[in-house]
């Protein structure tokens, strides 16, 4: 994966494989990929859709995969 790509479905699709998020949540490749591009460019800005999360938690979780639903929402930064 790119470093230009964004977290957390950059972390998320890594941890689990574009393959296999693609299989189980019925969205094309492509489709995956732009989840983890900016929002400028046609992706969701590192956000992973609502209706996808469940299927993926439940992939990792029958598959013995380290994934929480809090890994789906983006870290604020802390100020210094």
């Amino acid at each position: 994966m790119s470093e230009a790509h964004l977290d957390p479905a950059k972390s998320i699709i890594a941890k689990i494989g574009i393959e296999n998020v693609a299989r189980v949540t019925g969205k094309h490749v492509s489709r995956v990929y732009r989840w983890m591009s900016p929002k400028e460019r046609g992706g969701t800005g590192g956000l992973i859709p609502q209706a996808a999360q469940p299927v993926i938690l439940q992939f990792a979780v029958e598959n013995g995969i380290e994934l929480s639903p809090a890994d789906f929402f983006p870290v604020a930064e802390k100020a210094a």
